[in-house]
């Protein structure tokens, strides 16, 4: 495993393991985050642990058209009960996509380097947020980074059913961007219609 130095760079491809790790250790300057997520390189660690870099071999992604919204989410966003936003409430998603309870045991993984480190590169206008309402509310919202043509989601939470849904289905169906990437497989995306394809073909698409 190679570990990073105070350079911002990051092995060739070929040294990632098959879980996807490609280097450890470095730190979050936004140097290095940018320089990482246009090169398809994200963090994922756990507080207390060294950085742990991933590129995977499989990368999981939306191409907007390709978004699944089933008839009950549709009625749902036809009744219009729901207000979304962008940017303006980032260190609220960002707080609740760390903080909140999950059934997937997922969330706890945003330590307190990184939620500073995303709300510098928000400052910045690189991290981004889409936020759901409900009676004055924020009841879901997700955020990432946009890096090029490419939204990387980063995370996203709902404290009540489908907000997370609606935000999603909001950032593709805005059909700003040629490709949301997911990072890691799961079926919750998948339902959605997120893909995986393969590292290469990815890579090719980040650098348009």
């Amino acid at each position: 495993m190679i570990w990073l130095t105070d350079k911002i760079d990051f092995p060739p491809y070929e040294y990632t393991t098959n879980d996807g790790i490609i280097a450890l250790g470095g730190d979050l300057s936004d140097e290095r985050l940018i320089y990482a997520y246009k090169n398809g390189i994200f963090p994922w660690f756990s507080e207390g642990e060294p950085i742990v870099w991933y590129c995977p071999l499989e990368r999981m992604v939306l191409f907007p058209d390709a978004i699944k919204v089933s008839k009950s989410m549709r009625k749902i966003i036809n009744k219009n009960q729901f207000a979304i936003t962008e940017n303006k409430a980032f260190k609220e998603v960002i707080y609740y996509c760390k903080n909140i309870e999950r059934s997937d045991g997922f969330g706890t993984w945003i330590t307190d380097d990184m939620e500073q480190a995303y709300i510098n590169l928000h400052k910045k206008g690189i991290a981004k947020s889409i936020e759901v309402w409900f009676n004055n509310e924020l009841v879901g919202g997700l955020y990432g980074l946009e890096i090029n043509t490419i939204f990387c989601g980063e995370s996203m939470f709902s404290k009540v059913s489908n907000a997370s849904k609606l935000a999603f289905i909001h950032l593709a169906e805005k059909k700003e961007y040629t490709l949301i990437d997911c990072q890691m497989y799961n079926d919750h995306l998948a339902s959605l219609g997120a893909q995986e394809i393969d590292r290469n073909t990815f890579l090719k698409i980040l650098k348009v």
